[in-house]
């Protein structure tokens, strides 16, 4: 049973940052991509940021790029959100994926895809 689970979310200030992890188990974690996505207040569930099961390919959302960074470690099975620069228009909550990412349109989605329970992040002005 695949299980990701979301930590490190909260309230922050515009301008701070914060570091998101997902922890995944019952996959072989390496063989497949990872993927952010987040849900705002009233919004439909949008692409955040995507890294490639190696670790060397990463996509980024345009409202993102620049302020977040996306990393694994795949000897300890998690995937990382670093985000700098918050902004109020941010907040959401976050939920994190493995599956296959699929481009589309300038955009990201995801394929076979299992999904954590979402963790929220809220920046305040």
């Amino acid at each position: 049973q695949v299980q990701l689970v979301e930590s490190g979310g909260g309230l922050v200030q515009a301008g701070g940052s914060l570091r998101l992890s997902c922890a995944a188990s019952g996959r072989t974690f390496s063989s497949y991509d990872m993927g952010w996505f987040r849900q705002g207040p009233g919004k439909e569930r949008e692409f955040v940021a995507g890294i490639s099961g190696s670790g060397i390919a990463t996509y980024y959302a345009d409202s993102v790029k620049g302020r977040f960074s996306i990393s694994r470690d795949n000897a300890k099975n998690t995937v990382y959100l670093q985000m700098n620069s918050l902004k109020p228009e941010d907040t959401a909550v976050y939920y994190c994926a493995t599956g296959y990412l699929i481009s589309n349109s300038g955009s990201y989605s995801l394929s076979s895809a299992y999904w954590g329970q979402g963790i929220q992040v809220t920046v305040s002005s």
